[in-house]
């Protein structure tokens, strides 16, 4: 990727809280126009990376760069970002109008464009009209997207998102993934977004970052994290999987599950322990005389698209979606092509550090 298309780089991150490293050396890019989502488990390192993005946070060692000059010791009102919190932080005493003007205002941008500017704003997120309305006469949702109308309203170059559907049920929260992602392809502002939903990451983002124990496990589009996981944890931490411990035979050639099955892996050496990860949908359930396993259905859950089957072999138990229901207590035959077994190095689990 050529530097110039680099928005913002991170070179090297460490932070530090009374000598608790809680990030670890981070190494990262982000382009113009880009929706990156910061994601993983709680303590994880995302907010604070994203809080030294903003600067409300400065690294204990490292830099970091906006369009190649070096910002680390900048403040937050020098830097061309905006933050927006789980905690809306709205003004109650100012209406709606009032509360997206306020960083206009503080500009002494005149009025006739702040009016422009704050309706343009209202009819983006969808609450056109809602101008003079008191923030307490307003769900969490229409909170929200006040909160984020008042970040764009600045036109900032890049919008930081910390967990801001967070607050919000479900049926909203899905709709305002969709309505996040059109704002940021219509406005062409670079997002970076935290969460710890891997649902709402898939959904959203053009680059996804992985993290877990201030350290960046893999990064890449949803695709390619969701189809070729780095390691164990991410292959659990998105989506469901099967992970199980085999053996690479040779290039090709993997043993699981009391079987050797024919994979597209290389370069794991001859008679290798790797972990093996199958996806659920990515398991055939067929008669029992043509699978490749043989194995009993334990349990059957119904999840509303698929069914959820767990099928024992005696020796691995086999979590299984499929749109076709097979009864508990049946014997069911087992397929997985070549193509859909992931082969990676066992991970390695790292002695905790000292606290």
């Amino acid at each position: 990727m050529m530097e110039q298309e680099h928005l913002i780089d991170l070179k090297g991150i460490c932070k530090e809280y009374d000598g608790t490293q809680v990030l670890k050396d981070i190494n990262l890019y982000v382009r113009k126009k880009e929706f990156v989502t910061l994601l993983g488990p709680s303590g994880c390192g995302k907010t604070t990376t994203l809080r030294i993005i903003g600067g409300f946070e400065y690294p204990t060692t490292g830099e970091v760069y906006f369009e190649g000059k070096e910002i680390s010791a900048l403040p937050p009102y020098k830097r061309r970002v905006n933050t927006v919190f789980q905690k809306y932080a709205l003004f109650p005493h100012l209406n709606v109008h009032d509360n997206i003007a306020f960083g206009l205002k503080l500009k002494k941008v005149p009025k006739k464009e702040i009016d422009k500017k704050v309706d343009r704003m209202l009819e983006l997120v969808n609450l056109k009209g809602y101008g003079k309305r008191h923030v307490d006469q307003l769900s969490g949702g229409q909170q929200q997207r006040i909160a984020i109308a008042r970040a764009l309203v600045n036109e900032p170059e890049v919008l930081l998102l910390d967990e801001p559907l967070g607050a919000l049920d479900l049926k909203l929260r899905k709709e305002m993934q969709l309505e996040l992602k059109n704002m940021q392809q219509q406005l062409g502002i670079t997002f970076i977004y935290v969460t710890h939903d891997q649902e709402e990451a898939l959904t959203m983002s053009d680059t996804i970052v992985v993290m877990r124990d201030g350290k960046i496990l893999q990064i890449g589009d949803p695709k390619r994290i969701y189809d070729e996981p780095a390691n164990a944890f991410v292959a659990d931490f998105i989506g469901e999987s099967n992970i199980l411990p085999g053996t690479m035979i040779k290039d090709e050639l993997v043993h699981f599950a009391g079987h050797d099955f024919v994979c597209v892996d290389s370069g794991f050496g001859e008679n290798a322990p790797v972990d093996v990860v199958i996806r659920p949908e990515d398991i055939m359930i067929v008669g029992e005389d043509i699978g490749q396993l043989t194995g009993v259905v334990q349990s059957v859950l119904f999840k509303g698209v698929h069914y959820e089957m767990m099928v024992s072999t005696g020796e691995t138990t086999f979590k299984v979606h499929s749109t076709t229901m097979q009864p508990q207590g049946s014997t069911v035959g087992i397929n997985i092509v070549p193509f859909n077994i992931h082969i990676m190095k066992p991970m390695q689990e790292e002695a905790p550090s000292d606290v």
